[in-house]
């Protein structure tokens, strides 16, 4: 008789969090996304309307406009269908606000989300931040 065993992916990282920097240049806003990018990680570590808010781009007091927003993708060793799914969102309202999108430092496997998906033929994607701002 077979048995079948289960194995649980578990991650090895921090609690998921964005972090929002300027970038070099003025309008450049860059996000730095840490730990897996899933809906249950997400919405465990930040509330649905601190996440939104994060994602909206809204200038904060004395900042320029935002004309670039980078997703620094460096330190997300993973991200599911929902996190795609918020990225995709996100880039949609980038797009109605006339900013430019771009998700850069990739791990090999969210760019294989990122192929899977067919959205590296519509989202802007570098290999690093540095040759993102410099787009």
């Amino acid at each position: 008789m077979a048995v079948s065993t289960f194995a649980w992916q578990t991650w090895n990282s921090s609690p998921f969090n964005i972090e929002r920097a300027s970038g070099s240049a003025p309008g450049t806003i860059i996000l730095r996304f840490h730990g897996p990018f899933t809906v249950r990680d997400a919405y465990t570590n930040l509330p649905p309307l601190a996440l939104n808010k994060i994602l909206e781009l809204e200038p904060t007091p004395g900042e320029d406009p935002p004309v670039k927003n980078i997703l620094d993708l460096s330190d997300c060793p993973y991200m599911d269908s929902s996190g795609l799914g918020m990225i995709v969102t996100h880039h949609v309202r980038c797009q109605k606000k006339g900013v430019r999108m771009i998700a850069a430092a990739m791990s090999p496997r969210v760019r294989q989300v990122f192929q899977l998906t067919k959205m590296d033929s519509i989202i802007t994607i570098a290999a690093s931040v540095e040759e993102a701002e410099a787009n």
